[in-house]
This record gives structure tokens, sequence and C-alpha cells, in this order.
């Protein structure tokens, strides 16, 4: 905490570089135009846009990507306020109040709204970045690696049983994601496993081409079954953006709630901003006067929503940076492009790398500044560029895909690879199974196996050394009874579910009249 000013000032000066700066533009542009479009999200963008980042320096690399992160999730209310249609996950809840404020004629001050909560949640989420990141780096370097084996199982625990639909769907995900994993040369012993004699496959499966077909090639085939073909919307003028005074005073306590209700989530695995922009606007709904405003246009339900997952989107670099546990699918791929530049993710990475990091912590504060004053001018350019046909955007799309997984091996078979995960991916889709937690049995899977090996290799073998250090002991406990009670949810939603609905105008006796 001492040297925080130095730090903050030695990350600026990364950050106001011209080549951080023109990446941290690019990154937070795309990520808004991303987030606009609907269903395309951030995951799918910055697997698409990874092979840029391979030929700039890591700290670049990682400042345009967070920045398409973060201004995903400016843009993806958007879509919701002006079609109804979520641009991301975390701003389907948006449209409830959103869309109803459209319809009455207030798109523009809901626009302004989420744009002024966006960047109010993100700011309060980079000062939590800030102030705690350094003293959880500190308590992580106290760690074994029992203690990261157990912190990293307890992290696949967590984002498997969380994530949304049966927890058994989401831990057969991260078993198949451990498998694919596996796959490659062994870094001990050089043996190869699962390659077929492929030379292909000797380093493994390439994680930009996995995570294009997952998330990208998936997305476009999802979106060229469903036939929609674009929108044609009525234009926002920059007069009807400004709020009034009863709209500014009716935000200012759902902007604060949503804010910490998104800095609580954002650092716990498998939450993200999905589950803190619900949860913000449930409590919003919980503590209003009058409940039954909500869905017809509050701007409550839109402000706290959007100000939570801003917050969450900034807090969730708190454990992937500090200790090198993702807590979703795009903190894993962020955690990837750092392994891929070869740079060790864990809580050595704030002292033996304080450009990056600091720099990075310093480029969240430029980039959300940059939406800022980028979003409220360019609302008509997002209005224009939604009413796109789809059967021009989506080829394109396909082709910048198909170029950039093979520039990163100049090798064709990538593209292959990423056609047939394309093909998976939708079909997982169309099953309910989620890809991130593929993503996070993939990238950790490998991890995990390192610790693995490190701990038993000290322990002479002894597996009782998990259990043994009160801290990984409480890690594995933890998971333990996330899965217990996540088992025990299952039983009890299937036997309500097979319950015989009660006729209402049946006797008691089950007899109707």
């Amino acid at each position: 905490m001492e040297n925080l000013l130095p730090n903050l000032a030695g990350g600026f000066a990364t950050a106001i570089d011209p080549l951080n700066l023109f990446y941290c533009f690019v990154g937070v542009f795309l990520g808004t135009l991303v987030g606009v479009l609907p269903g395309v999200g951030s995951l799918a963008a910055i697997s698409m846009l990874m092979p840029l980042t391979f030929y700039v320096p890591p700290e670049t690399a990682l400042i345009m990507l967070a920045g398409i992160y973060y201004g995903t999730q400016y843009g993806g209310s958007t879509a919701s306020i002006l079609l109804n249609l979520p641009g991301t996950p975390s701003a389907a809840v948006i449209c409830l109040d959103g869309y109803p404020m459209s319809q009455q004629g207030r798109a523009g001050v809901a626009l302004a709204m989420t744009t002024i909560a966006s960047f109010f949640g993100a700011t309060c989420g980079i000062i939590v970045l800030t102030l705690f990141a350094q003293s959880l780096s500190r308590i992580g370097l106290s760690f074994t690696s029992a203690e990261y084996f157990s912190l990293m199982f307890l992290g696949l625990v967590a984002s498997s049983t969380l994530a949304s639909g049966p927890p058994v769907k989401g831990i057969a995900m991260v078993l198949v994601g451990l498998a694919l994993g596996l796959v490659g040369s062994d870094v001990q012993t050089g043996v190869q496993r699962y390659t077929f004699g492929s030379m292909s496959l000797f380093d493994g499966i390439n994680l930009v081409a996995l995570s294009m077909g997952l998330f990208g090639v998936s997305e476009v085939i999802s979106s060229m079954r469903s036939g929609d073909s674009g929108s044609h919307i009525g234009k926002v003028r920059l007069r009807s953006l400004i709020p009034t005074r009863a709209d500014l005073k009716s935000s200012v306590a759902p902007l604060l709630r949503g804010t910490a209700v998104g800095a609580f989530f954002g650092p716990l695995p498998g939450t993200g901003t999905n589950l803190a922009s619900f949860m913000a606007y449930v409590l919003e709904k919980k503590v209003a006067r009058d409940p039954s405003r909500f869905g017809k246009g509050a701007i409550e339900g839109v402000v706290a929503p959007e100000s939570a997952n801003n917050s969450a989107a900034q807090t969730a670099f708190v454990p992937t940076l500090t200790l090198g546990i993702p807590g979703d699918a795009v903190m894993a791929l962020l955690l990837g492009v750092l392994i891929m530049h070869g740079i060790q993710p864990g809580p050595n990475l704030i002292e033996a790398q304080p450009k990056l990091f600091w720099g990075l912590v310093a480029s969240f504060w430029i980039g959300n500044l940059m939406l800022l004053i980028l979003n409220l001018p360019l609302i008509g350019l997002w209005v224009k560029i939604l009413a796109i046909p789809r059967k021009v955007l989506l080829p394109a799309i396909l082709m910048f895909m198909c170029i950039g997984v093979y520039s990163v091996n100049n090798n064709a078979v990538d593209i292959g690879i990423m056609i047939v995960f394309g093909v998976v991916g939708y079909f997982m889709l169309s099953l309910g199974f989620e890809a991130a937690p593929l993503i996070l049995g993939f990238i950790l899977g490998p991890l995990m196996e390192q610790y693995l090996k490190r701990a038993l290799l000290l322990s002479s073998g002894d597996p009782m050394v998990f259990v043994e250090r009160p801290i990984s002991c409480g890690f594995l406990t933890v998971a333990v009874a996330a899965l217990f009670l996540s088992a025990v949810a299952s039983i009890r939603n299937a036997r309500r579910a097979n319950q015989p609905v009660e006729d209402p105008a049946a006797d008691t006796d089950g007899n109707r009249p």
C-alpha cells in the first residue's frame, strides 16, 4: 500500500504510451461494437481478436483484450433497450425495464443513464482492484502447490455448479475441458498423449482455435439458423439523452447499491457479471416502495444492473491477476494469453511484471474515460450498426476468424480444429451445455496437473498433503460442500418437476365434476 502512488504513476506512464493508447482505444471501441451486436459477446470477440495480440508486447495485448471485455459491458445494454435483445448475457435483465422505457419514448434517457452507471460502477471496481490487489497477492505468496491445486479445484467446482442449467452439465463440461487439456506432450516426461501421431497436436490443442470454434463459429451458425436478417429501428437524437432531475434523483441510490453488489460478486469464481446484474435487479425490486413499477420502465431497473455488471467486470480481475485463478471463461482466456506470452500468472505477477500489472490497471481508468466520452455521441452510430443485414455481417466475421486462427501457427489444421469445435459448440448450445466451464477446465487443467505433481513430489507421494495443510483442506471442504449442496438442489428440483400438476377443477379424490 505504501508504494501505491509510485506504482500507479508508473502504470499511467505505461498506459499513455502511444501504442498502448491506440490498442486501448481499439479494444474499447470493438468491445462496445461487439456488445451492441446481439449474440456475439465478449468471449467470441476476444477469441476472434486474440491472434492480433501475438505481435505486440504482453501489456499491450492485455490492455486491448481487457478493453474488449469491459467495452462489451457498456455496449450490451444498447440492443436490450432498443430491440429487447440483450447484446450480452449480463444485459438481459436490462430488457425488463429498458425496452419499456424505449416504447415510452425514453430510449435516449435509458441509454444515457446506462452509460453513466457503467462508468460509475467501473470506476468503483477499479478502486477495489487497486486497493486490494497487493494484499491478496501477498496472501497468495504463502500458498504452496497443495493450496494452489485445491484452490483451482474449488474454482472449477464453483464455476461448474454455478453455471446456468443443471450442475451435472457444468461438471461434465469441466471434465471434457480437463481431458482436452491433456492432449500434447507431457511437460515433465515428454510423453505424447492423445496426439494420434499428428505433429500438429504435439503442443496440444490450439487455445485460439478451440475458443474461436466454441464461441465464435457456434454463434455464427446459431445466428444463421435463427434467420434473423437484422433490424430497423428509429433514430435517437442527442437532445433526448438528457435525463430529468427526477431521473437523476431516482438513480443515485440504485447506482450505489448496484456497484456494491457488483464489487462483491465480481471476484467470486463462477459468478461473474451475469449473477451480479440479476442480483442487483432483484435487490432494487425488494427495496422499492412500489415494486409494481418494475417491468414497466422503472429507471432503477436499468441503472442498478448496469452499474453492477461493470463493477463486477473490473473486480473480476482481482483473483485472476493476483492469484492466477480465473473467475469465468473470459478471465481464463486472458490468463491463457499471459501464458502464451511466456508470463506465469500468480501472486508473483505484481512483483515480477509491475509494468504489465500497473499499466493494465491504469489503462482501465483511461479506457473507461474513453468509453464515457465515446458512447454518448456515438449512440446514433450503434443504432445504424444494429440495422446491418446479418447475411453481410456473418460471412465477414467467419472469414476474419479463419484468417486469425491460421495466422497464429500458419497451420491449416488449426482452421479444421476451429470448424470442428464450432459445430460441436453449436450442438452443445442447442442441448444446453455451456462452453465456458469447458474452457476453464482446458486452461486450468495443465496448471492443476503441474501443481498436483509438484505437491506429490515434495510430499514423497503422500496424498494426505492436501488435507493436512489447513488452507488446502479448507478449499477442498468448501468444494465438496458446494458439490453436495448442488446435488441436493438438483434432486429436489427433479422431484418437484416430477410431481403431478394439481387440477383445480378436480375434487379431493382427483375426480372432475
